[in-house]
């Protein structure tokens, strides 16, 4: 555990005024011992702390003195001054309780002279007339009444305060409206008045206590007319929309407060609140006070806010216990629900909402309370049954999903509360029982899982009927939520199910058997559905049942631990799992990690290990192919219940191996996972070391700590040291040349997190281990490398890392390395590759640090002398790393202006040569250094800042004209000739915006090329060369495309919005002009806000201002914080512009009515998100008012351009989640805006209608989560849609009905109305659930009827949208019904008129309902069989639309798919039922319909017929199903069927043949005798002639797709079915085939499909002639095919199916004791498997990874390691294969190749380096950058295993061999060296990618040439590397 430090208390003292303090001078003594004295020592003190104890010693000072002297002058003076002392005291000083506390024990003789000092004091306070003032004297009453005695005699003056609350709660309103627009000053009075109605409660409550009440029970006394005054006045502040509603809510409890307390009897104070909720119900004897002071509550129609807080105040503040308010409470109470459940349909603001979900709450409380003592009468209305609960269930079903979390909170505390009010009217009836409950029972577990509020209401449940019965419903429950747990959004609902579920069944168990052992069964229904998902779940699944349920199954039943290893350790061997699960090893791992994490391992030594797991197995899980799985290991090593508990020697050497294996992860996730969890190893180290040394000094106490520590501390801090030293060499190793982006990230984070954990100590601290001890000037270098990578997390990570360091060990002493690091990053800034100048930022970033960098650039830069002088010795750091930042920002400045300057005078030369956003980008990143608000050369700053907003400004205005062209992404032309350069200014002059409002509107005829006069204008231009205007800076010729300018241009603008946005965040404004304490001025900032403003209103290029509005929103959230009244108000002055300016539709307005409206979106983003969220977002509602209005289509409007930015920028809005719930209660208004928007006969409407109702459907249904376009998971059911959004219930069900017109009107003309695909998309997204109510004004029945006429539509995509559409609209039960409606609507072939569209639709309706219909009801259920039956016999009389009376093919196609679904469903009926389809004869008529039809016939038809192509395919599974019935049925086999299989074969229509194909590989692929089904095995004899047909159709097939799938179905076949057959069937050899099919792998790289197939088909060829012992002369063309398939160029596809041929070849070609290949043909299959394992794509990798694991299972000794990731499958091939080589004793030549492998090709040409390069990489290219594949990893392993193979293999080399080696080694080395100096002083910045080329290279060959050496001779040992060597990366393992 992390104990918490204390907090340092802040006392501030108290001061009392001259007056005071004179009259305690007068009064102290000398020796300073009386009551005066001791308060003057109290007051003259400082320390708030020191008074406090004096005040203490008042009390027992008084104590002392006697009765008599009690009158003493001085004591009077005394007590009137502690009065104004405590009065003065601020409420949340501790000195003010402290005195409340003294003066509590305050004698009796000094009590009556104390209460006058403090009424009169307090009177005093009550005069003041100073507004600002009354908060302090409201704080001063309200501490008189907590808790202090003296204070509650002060009401003596009762009617003061009430007099002072009246004036404070009329004036602060009355002020409040004086500031509107100032949210500052308005937040602060609005808090006053808060508290101000608060302390009046608490004012009215106390004072009851203390009076007795007989104070107000008098009309017309002075206290009774305050109250009636103050009742007035509450009531108009609750009808006050301009205040807050926290403001409101306090006032309605003040009133029904006050209303009680006037009130004579407890029996009239429901009549009168009833009168108020319910103002028309008849009230008699309306009291006259009553109605004059909120008679305007009961008048006036109240607004829906006030009502609820009326009901609110009403059930908080009376009494409902012990019946006090008789039968008319009993009736209020029902009322308040009524009126609640009118308001939950009318309020939908979030706040609102919120408020009536807890009122809900508080009337749920209140009916349990009354009815302990209810009548029967009121236990009947609340009973499970009654009006009342139902629709509060109807409230819990809408509500139980609500996206705010407050609502779904409370939604569960009502039905639990309703279980409980249902309890209490059922009392002495048995609660299994009942109906009540077994109903919700039901309903709940008819739910889908998906439903949230499922899983929350059931665990209620279970708390009230017990598990036992829910269990007895359903056993499978908890398997059904484990599978549920792969959704995330579920998982936290479905484990807090499950925990309360397993709790309470545990509890019923043990109460059950007391004796016998309730545990196995406990287990069998909890623990065992756990390990099989565990074992074979997804890694999503898993993941999260590790994370929720397993910590919690295991707190509830520790012991359950050993019950789960028990299991899982039987089957670690059989089930080792796979790349997509974790098997039996990967959840042993993750229920030991859990269990040790929660402190059910308490101990990790090797003792308690090896009874659990053993260490071999812990090792197999590190390296295990599942990356959970290794997660899961090193978590069990790492993560501990306690954070001191020792890290033992075998956990250290474990840790190690995993890193060796695991830094280079591709997943993100597993990178964070693992630095976390070795960052928690870390912390254990260093918290445990801090015990060890604590035990090492105090021997005595070693008793307490385990054996192994006991013996020696020392000797287990030394281990930490060498451990945590040996971690961090092997991470500085891990950062060789060529290390890709994976391994830079996870070795930084590690450093990161040590150089945190473990800092230099201070004082006499110790440390057991310190990162800078293990870091010199070479590892600071490789650190500062990391700059250059082009990911800019990395660099990131190292310079946090550099910072984290100690200054003298990262201090550069040499001047010329920081010049030349300087020259570096001046030079990366101006990089025309935006990742370059991230480096140069991060380089500068590091260089202000150096203490020497003035210095060493004073001659580069040449800084007139004086303007900066270099820092003193010894300066502060602070200080010095000020001037270097000034330094480097004036440089960068400097430098940006002369650019500028060039571009303006050419633009194209700048983004060619010196794109000016890096220096900007640089200039961000230096001020990212410093501390603004404490600088000390603030008048140089104070310079800067202004000449830096200046120069930004100039950026902006070169680059606008590109950024804010009507089309930014193509303007240069892409030539470069110099005809180019002479249309350049007519090309800026076109660019310019044309899209305008009169441009928008107006017709424009595009100009010809002579009407833009360039003859004259060519004679305007001076005439430039292209050649001469790019030339670089070495001389060399640059290109410049249209995509170089404008990425300049628009990252120019993007780095300029956000230092200018940087510029207002961070830096100081000035409080007034010319004042010294800031670097802004108001009115620069002012300007930039219309910078921001001009900029985002006109740009174009998203990029541009999507930046920009970064910049600005970091301005907003300035502007509403800023004291400056006239700033704070600018937010709202320009939204009311823009809005203004948008409504105006002004032909010269410039704002962008194309491009989704361009910035101004984002404009009012900004804008709106800077509104304080506590408020009441009026800019957000004035706003959406003014957008919606504008927004729908209205008669009116002459220009269409308002409403086009309306919907733009509706969209943004409702897309933006920081406006959250806020923007909820607008959404029906959007969505009728959206689809009213879609009639407009404007394209640009109809565009932004769709964008904004596709935002919409995001916002109400969620994100799309998965793939299935009809998931319920984005749906939400008709209740609850249409209770969130009711005013879309009549506006949908009208369009609906107008739409329905339309499609089905008889008018023979095609009228499509554009509403209909937007009506059917939101429909389709409601479903039905149990739950819904029966309530009409929602009910989703009146939209069927118009839903089925929609389906009627002339277009196809509509008609099956209409058909989805109607599926939840149409209960389960009713489907049945509505399918035989459906069917009796079809015609009959006689019929004259037939429309086919009107069948189509029909039939996809019945199509989609009996699909649902079929996968919602149980098969065994006899009434479903019984459905069906009928639904088969309607179908029966309509077979004419699939037979070819019918001459339209679609529905032909249509009605057979119906077929075929009856099928399924009929013939899977329960076992022992007869076959459905047989009843009537169904298959004689199936059969008539294939033998009839066009398949059986031929196809007269051309492919052009619409629909041929579907109803073939429809009517090839008919076939086939056909065929599969005649093979099950035994009286059918003598039969021949309609058509056969080789007749589909040999279809003219490849889609035939293509279905027929994949329906023939499942029946001819071998599978496992679990999976042999009864319909395989009848059905294979029937096909004899199969094998002869493909054989022909590979020869002969065109197609395709077909010819791959033709080649699949022959290699999944046994090849002795078909390879006879070969010289009969196509008359050729089996060679002669092999060389085809070898033939077709080759030549068809661009056919991926079937070269795979083509490869795999051959290879097994090849092993099957091999196993037969056959001569195959082809074996050399085949293994250069495999080697081909390999190459790193080819589809992923292909790659992997040459991996797994390589894993069917294994024992015959890579590991067999006696090789079918020569060595060289051996080799090169080995170097395919060492190419996959390298491969980039996870899955190659991972596939590979099994050839090493099939050649391990060949090995006669069992290896410890079965499938393991590719990183440990790289280690274990290259041992593999060096044993193998000396078993095959072929030790000579293989070491030769094994060595030609680690020299490499020569990837170096001559040209390199030297050679200039002419940029015409991509902007953004990021050269070769690697993302898994290390060479010099590679070269690791390979020199790893070399080495002990060179000692066995030195006396049988060739020297003429290694002579050869040697030779080309040594030129390479040569050639080496000789590019090393070509390259520039820094090149690891300026030439990365080739300096990284050359040190891989270098690398290599050194390596070889060192293994030479030794074969040679000259070497005598090979481990003798230094460090520097990066290929021991893995050689200290």
């Amino acid at each position: 555990m992390v104990l918490k430090k204390k907090k340092d208390i802040q006392v501030a003292a108290l001061i009392v005024g001259h007056q005071e303090l004179e009259t305690l001078k007068s009064f102290a003594d000398a020796e300073g011992e009386n009551l005066a004295s001791l308060l003057l020592h109290c007051v003259q003190l400082t320390d708030g702390l020191v008074q406090i104890q004096c005040i203490k010693q008042i009390v027992p000072l008084l104590q002392k003195i006697d009765g008599h002297q009690a009158c003493d002058p001085m004591f009077r003076s005394c007590l009137e001054v502690l009065g104004r002392i405590y009065f003065s005291v601020g409420p949340k000083n501790p000195l003010k309780k402290v005195l409340a506390s003294s003066l509590n024990g305050l004698p009796e003789p000094f009590f009556a002279d104390a209460v006058c000092s403090f009424t009169s004091c307090l009177q005093e306070e009550l005069k003041t007339t100073n507004l600002y003032s009354y908060r302090k004297v409201v704080d001063n009453l309200a501490s008189c009444m907590e808790n202090f005695n003296l204070g509650k005699r002060t009401f003596i003056i009762f009617i003061f305060f009430l007099q002072f609350l009246q004036k404070v709660l009329v004036e602060i309103p009355e002020e409040n409206r004086k500031f509107t627009g100032n949210h500052i000053a308005q937040t602060e009075l609005m808090h006053d008045l808060l508290i101000t109605i608060r302390v009046s409660v608490m004012l009215v409550q106390k004072g009851q206590e203390i009076s007795q009440g007989e104070l107000w029970k008098i009309p017309g006394s002075p206290v009774w007319q305050s109250m009636c005054d103050l009742l007035s006045i509450f009531s108009k502040i609750l009808r006050n929309d301009d205040l807050l509603q926290n403001i409101q809510s306090t006032s309605g409890l003040a009133i029904i407060l006050l209303i009680k307390t006037l009130c004579d009897t407890n029996e009239m104070i429901p009549g009168l609140v009833n009168h108020l909720i319910l103002p028309s119900v008849e009230s008699p004897k309306v009291p006259e006070w009553f109605m004059s002071s909120c008679g305007s509550l009961c008048m006036e129609d109240i607004p829906g806010p006030a009502l609820l807080f009326l009901c609110q105040g009403a059930l908080a503040m009376l009494s409902w216990k012990n019946g006090n308010m008789g039968q008319s409470g009993e009736k209020l109470l029902l009322d308040i629900a009524s009126v609640l459940f009118t308001l939950s349909l009318q309020l939908k603001e979030s706040s609102l909402e919120i408020f009536l979900s807890r009122i809900l709450v508080i009337w749920t409380n209140s009916a349990l309370d009354i009815l302990e003592s209810s009548s029967l009468s009121l236990k009947n209305s609340l009973n499970g049954n009654s009006y009342t609960v139902g629709r509060l269930l109807e409230y819990v079903y809408t509500h139980w999903e609500h996206p705010l979390d407050a609502v779904r909170h409370q939604t569960k505390t009502i039905f639990k509360n309703l279980l409980q009010i249902h309890k209490c009217t059922v009392e002495g009836s048995n609660c299994v029982s009942d109906p009540f409950f077994l109903g919700l029972i039901e309903n709940l577990l008819r739910l889908e899982w998906h439903v949230k509020g499922k899983y929350t209401c059931l665990s209620c449940l279970v708390d009230c009927v017990g598990i036992e019965n829910i269990l007895a419903v359903n056993k499978t429950i908890p398997s059904q939520i484990l599978e549920v747990m792969g959704d995330q959004s579920l998982a936290p609902y479905a484990s807090d199910l499950l925990e309360t579920m397993f709790k309470n069944h545990k509890n019923h168990l043990k109460s059950q058997a007391l004796c016998s052992p309730w545990i196995d069964q406990w287990h069998e229904t909890w623990v065992s559905p756990l390990l099989f998902i565990l074992r074979e779940g997804n890694l999503e699944q898993t993941s999260y049942i590790i994370d929720y349920y397993l910590p919690k199954l295991l707190k509830c039943s520790p012991e359950s631990l050993g019950y789960m290893v028990k299991i899982l350790q039987t089957s670690t061997n059989i089930n080792t799992g796979s790349r997509d699960s974790r098997g039996s090893l990967g959840a042993l791992m993750a229920c030991l990690r859990t269990a040790r994490a929660h402190g059910h391992l308490q101990s990790a030594s090797h003792v308690t290990w090896s009874s659990l797991v053993s260490i071999a197995k812990i090792k197999q899980g590190l390296v295990h192919q599942h990356c959970q799985v290794r997660i899961d290991a090193l978590g069990l090593l790492c993560e501990s219940h306690r954070s001191t508990e020792i890290v033992y020697v075998e956990e250290m050497q474990l840790i190690q191996f995993f890193i060796f294996y695991n830094l280079n992860s591709q997943s993100p996730g597993m990178r964070q996972q693992i630095c976390y969890l070795l960052q928690k190893l870390f912390s254990r180290i260093q918290e445990s070391s801090q015990v060890l040394y604590k035990l090492e000094q105090n021997k005595s106490q070693q008793d307490s700590l385990d054996d192994l520590t006991k013996k020696n501390p020392s000797e287990t801090l030394q281990q930490y040291k060498d451990f945590m030293s040996s971690i961090c060499n092997i991470l500085f190793r891990a950062l060789f040349p060529g290390s890709s982006h994976s391994t830079k990230f996870t070795v930084l984070t590690i450093l990161g997190s040590i150089a945190e954990l473990f800092p230099v100590p201070e004082g006499k601290a110790q440390a057991v281990f310190q990162l800078s001890e293990e870091i010199d000037f070479a590892r600071v270098e490789k650190i500062m490398e990391c700059f250059s990578s082009t990911f800019e997390e990395v660099k990131i990570l190292a310079f946090d890392l550099l910072m984290k360091l100690p200054k003298t060990i990262i201090h550069f002493q040499d001047p010329l390395k920081l010049q030349a690091l300087f020259r570096a990053a001046m030079d990366l800034s101006t990089s025309t590759k935006p990742y370059d100048c991230v480096t140069a930022s991060y380089l500068l970033k590091f260089l202000i640090g150096q203490e020497g960098l003035l210095a060493a650039l004073a001659t580069l830069i040449n800084n007139p002398p004086g303007l900066l002088p270099c820092q003193k010795e010894g300066e502060e750091p602070i200080y010095f790393v000020e001037r270097n930042t000034l330094m480097v920002i004036r440089h960068l400045l400097e430098n940006l202006e002369k650019e500028i300057s060039q571009a303006e005078s050419s633009l194209l030369q700048a983004a060619a040569l010196f794109p000016m956003y890096g220096r900007v980008h640089c200039i961000i990143g230096a001020f990212q250094q410093l501390s603004l608000n404490n600088l000390a050369l603030v008048t140089e700053w104070r310079h800067m800042v202004a000449k830096l907003i200046l120069i930004s400004y100039r950026l902006s205005a070169v680059v606008a004209p590109v950024v804010q062209s009507s089309s930014p992404e193509g303007l240069i032309p892409m030539d470069t000739d110099s005809e180019t350069a002479s249309r350049l200014q007519m090309i800026l002059n076109e660019i310019q915006p044309r899209d305008t409002n009169d441009y928008f509107d107006q017709v424009k005829m595009t100009k010809t090329q002579n009407d833009f006069g360039f003859e004259d204008l060519a004679a305007g231009v001076p005439v430039i060369t292209t050649s001469a205007e790019m030339k670089g800076k070495e001389g060399q010729s640059c290109d410049v495309t249209a995509q170089a300018v404008l990425v300049c241009c628009w990252r120019s603008m993007k780095e300029v919005a956000l230092l200018l946005g940087m510029l207002c965040q961070l830096m100081p404004l000035q409080s007034v002009p010319k004042a010294p304490d800031g670097l802004l001025t108001v009115e620069q900032v002012k300007n930039i806000g219309n910078y921001f403003k001009q900029h985002l209103l006109q740009s174009r290029h998203r990029g541009a201002f999507e930046l920009a509005y970064t910049g600005f929103v970091k301005l907003t959230q300035v502007l509403t914080r800023c004291p400056s009244e006239c700033l704070q108000r600018l937010p709202e002055q320009w939204l009311r512009d823009v809005l203004e300016e948008i409504k105006s539709s002004n032909p010269s307005s410039k704002l962008c009515a194309t491009r989704r409206s361009a910035g101004i979106p984002f404009y009012i983003q900004a804008l709106l998100a800077s509104e304080p969220k506590k408020g009441r977002m009026d800019l957000l509602k004035i706003t959406m008012k003014e957008l919606i209005s504008l927004a729908v289509p209205s008669d009116d409007s002459q220009s269409s351009v308002p409403q086009v930015h309306a919907l733009n920028i509706l969209r943004a809005l409702f897309r933006d989640t920081r406006l959250g719930e806020n923007i909820i209660p607008y959404v029906a208004d959007g969505i009728q805006a959206a689809i009213l928007g879609f009639t407009s006969p404007v394209w640009a409407v109809r565009n932004s209608s769709t964008l904004l109702f596709s935002s919409l459907i995001t916002r109400i249904f969620g994100v799309k989560r998965g793939k299935d376009e009809h998931s319920k998971k984005n749906r939400m059911t008709g209740r609850e849609f249409f209770s969130r959004f009711p005013t879309l219930h009549p506006f949908l069900l009208k369009q609906l009905e107008v739409v329905a017109n339309t499609v089905d009107s008889d008018n023979s003309e095609l009228n499509l109305h554009p509403n209909l695909f937007l009506l059917l998309l939101i429909l389709g997204k409601l479903y039905p659930s149990p739950m819904d109510g029966a309530s009409s004004a929602l009910s989703m029945a009146p939209f069927v009827p118009f839903i089925r006429r929609c389906g009627h539509s002339a277009v196809y995509r509509s008609r099956e949208m209409a058909a989805r559409a109607l599926v939840p609209f149409v209960m389960i039960d009713q489907i049945p019904d509505t399918i035989q409606s459906l069917l009796s609507e079809l015609p009959n072939c006689t019929d004259l008129c037939i429309r086919q569209n009107h069948i189509h639709g029909i039939l996809l309706q019945v199509f989609h309902l009996l699909q649902s219909y079929s996968d919602s009801k149980h098969r065994a259920n006899s009434d479903f069989q019984q459905e069906l039956t009928d639904i088969t016999a309607c179908i029966r009389a309509k077979l004419w639309l699939a037979k070819r009376q019918n001459p339209c093919l679609v529905t032909r196609a249509a009605c057979i798919d119906i077929l075929i679904l009856l099928t399924r469903c009929l013939d899977r009926g329960p076992e022992g039922s007869w076959p459905g389809l047989k009843i009537f004869g169904f298959w004689e008529e199936v059969g008539t319909i294939i033998s009839e039809s066009e398949l059986k016939t031929g196809i007269p038809y051309s492919s052009a017929i619409p629909g041929l192509i579907q109803y073939l395919q429809s009517l090839t599974r008919l076939a086939i199903a056909a065929m599969f019935a005649t093979a099950t049925d035994y009286n059918e086999k003598t039969k021949d069927g309609p058509i056969s299989l080789i007749q589909l074969l040999q279809s003219d229509f490849p889609e035939v043949r293509l279905l027929t194909l994949e329906n023939l590989l499942p029946l001819v692929t071998p599978a496992a005798p679990e999976q042999n089904t009864g319909e395989k095995k009848d059905f294979l004899p029937s096909l004899p002639d199969v094998g002869e047909k493909l054989l022909k159709m590979a020869m002969e097939e065109k197609h395709q797709d077909c010819l791959a799938k033709v080649l699949n179905i022959l290699h999944s076949m046994d090849i002795s079915k078909w390879l006879p057959l070969i010289e009969s069937c196509i008359h050729q050899t089996a060679k002669e085939f092999l060389t085809w099919t070898m033939d077709i792998a080759n030549n068809s790289n661009d056919r991926i499909k079937i070269q795979s197939e083509a490869l795999k088909l051959s290879s097994k060829m090849v092993t099957h002639h091999v196993q037969k012992n056959k001569e195959v002369r082809l074996l050399k063309q085949w293994v250069q095919l495999v080697a081909c398939c390999c190459g790193g160029e080819l589809q992923t596809e292909t790659k992997l199916a040459a991996a797994e041929v390589l894993i069917s070849i294994t024992p015959f070609f890579l590991t067999s004791q006696h090789p079918v290949l020569d060595l060289p043909d051996t080799m090169t299959l080995w170097k395919c498997v060492f190419i996959l394992l390298q491969s980039e794509e996870q899955t190659v990798r991972d596939r590979a990874s099994e050839v090493v694991h099939a050649a391990l299972s060949q090995e006669s000794t069992n290896s410890d390691f079965s499938l393991v990731d590719a990183g440990k499958a790289l280690d274990l091939a290259m041992a593999l294969l060096c044993k193998l080589l000396q078993q095959w004793d072929q030790l000579g030549e293989g070491l030769l190749i094994l060595i030609e492998w680690l020299l490499g090709e020569d990837v170096l040409g001559d040209s390199a380096v030297n050679t200039p390069q002419v940029e015409e990489d991509p902007v953004f290219d990021k050269g070769e950058e690697n993302i898994w594949a290390e060479a010099l990893t590679y070269v690791s392993h390979l020199v790893k295993h070399l080495s002990p193979l060179c000692k066995k293999s030195v006396p049988s080399q060739d020297p003429k061999e290694l002579n050869h080696l040697r030779k080309t080694a040594s030129q390479q080395y040569e050639h080496l060296s000789q590019l090393y100096k070509e390259l520039p002083p820094t090149p690891e910045f300026s030439k990365t990618a080739d300096h990284t080329r050359l040190n891989i290279q270098k690398e290599r060959t050194s390596a070889c040439l060192k293994i030479l050496d030794f074969l040679e001779g000259k070497e005598e040992n090979l481990d003798s590397d230094k460090e520097g060597n990066m290929f021991l990366f893995l050689k200290s393992e």
